[in-house]
This record gives structure tokens, C-alpha cells and sequence, in this order.
């Protein structure tokens, strides 16, 4: 039940909030601080240190983290073999991001290279089994420039 004067998104949250679970997530949220500059806001974990809630922000966006908790039926990436999400991240120097994440333990899946839509655009994948998509704008393109460009497959 709601209080009339709370209101029901809290304030700083999007409605829409990415929230990771990790093997090691720990560990994971200090990957996170390095790779890409993210910002510790709170961590909570269960009597055997596992984390059970962490929050962080990366920029303007925030993301949370949980443990691989099997008992939960709650698993990462890495046990399961992969995700089918990406996590799209908008940084001022792409290149720089992706050699930084590289430099902390990412493995770059895809080096930075000028696209049609209008961003240099590259994508690595975490310690952690979570893939992400790194990104800055280098110039605006129009809808039919880029149905053209994407037509023939170019850059």
C-alpha cells in the first residue's frame, strides 16, 4: 500500500533500471568502479557475504547487482552460458572506454569502429558474462541516410 504523499518512482530512478546478477558480484561492483567509472551507492549482503542488493550509477543511469543465488533460482550470465541482453553505454571516447575496460578484464568482442547510425561503436564483454555495447556520437545521420547506409551493409 502507497502513502498518498510517496511517490510511487522514487526520485533519481528511471522507470526503467538495468539490475545484474553475478557470480561474485562483489567483486563484480569494484569491476564496475573500474572499467567504467561507475559510482558505489549501496551494498547489502547476506550473512555469508554474498551480495544480496548493490547499487551503483554509471553517469546519469542507475544499475543494480545481485548474487548468483541458487537457492533463489537466480544465475548469471556465466552459468548460464550467456545472456541475450546488451548493455548500451554512451561515453565521451569510445576508444578510451573500450581500452580501459580491456585494461580491468573485459574482453573486447568488438573493436570501435565509425557506424552508419552515426556512433563510433565497439562492444565488450565483462568478467562477469555481461556483454556491453560502448558508444559516442560523432555525427547526426537522418532516418534515410540511415536506411541507405544499412541497406548496403556499410559503415
Amino acid at each position: 500500500m502507497t502513502q498518498a504523499n510517496v511517490n510511487p518512482i522514487p526520485e533519481g530512478m528511471p522507470t526503467l533500471t538495468p539490475h545484474l546478477i553475478c557470480a561474485n558480484a562483489v567483486e563484480a561492483m569494484e569491476f564496475y568502479k573500474r572499467a567504467f567509472g561507475a559510482e558505489g551507492l549501496h551494498k547489502m549482503t547476506m550473512p555469508d557475504g554474498r551480495l544480496m542488493h548493490g547499487m551503483m550509477r554509471i553517469g546519469s543511469s542507475p544499475i543494480m547487482l545481485a548474487e548468483e543465488v541458487p537457492e533463489w533460482n537466480s544465475f548469471g550470465p556465466t552459468t548460464l552460458k550467456g545472456s541475450p541482453v546488451v548493455l548500451h553505454l554512451y561515453v565521451p571516447d569510445v576508444d578510451a572506454a573500450i581500452e580501459q575496460a580491456r585494461h580491468t578484464g573485459a574482453k573486447v568482442i568488438m573493436a570501435a569502429a565509425d557506424m552508419f547510425w552515426g556512433d563510433r561503436y565497439g562492444q565488450v564483454q565483462d568478467p562477469y558474462g555481461h556483454r556491453w555495447s560502448l558508444a559516442t556520437h560523432i555525427r547526426d545521420v537522418s532516418p534515410e541516410e540511415m536506411a541507405e547506409a544499412a541497406q548496403h551493409g556499410c559503415n
